[in-house]
């Protein structure tokens, strides 16, 4: 056991090699991206009310989100950013994107 407490680094609680939480999530990646081709506008212009709705239900400000649907090749692209006030936020709202 002392071994395990001697490999913790400084940014480590000596107790049980845990991170602190700042470490992991410092509050510098806000933004989630999404990116996606769809067969037709009104595919991609559903999914990007669907995931505007999911985004609303995670903020605790108002998320920026910007999109553009483009044509491309085969059919149209949509690009989305969520830009959430935090970045537990952005993870909240990523997973549950899964």
């Amino acid at each position: 056991m002392s071994d395990a407490i001697n490999k913790c680094s400084t940014q480590e609680t000596a107790a049980c090699c845990c991170m602190d939480v700042g470490t992991i999530m410092d509050n510098t990646d806000c933004t989630a991206s999404y990116s996606r081709v769809f067969t037709s506008q009104q595919e991609a212009e559903e999914t990007l009310a669907a995931l505007t709705e999911k985004a609303r239900g995670v903020e605790s400000d108002p998320c920026d989100i910007s999109s553009s649907i483009k044509p491309v090749n085969g059919g149209v692209q949509l690009d989305i950013d969520f830009t959430f006030a935090c970045q537990a936020e952005t993870l909240i709202f990523q997973l549950g994107l899964r």
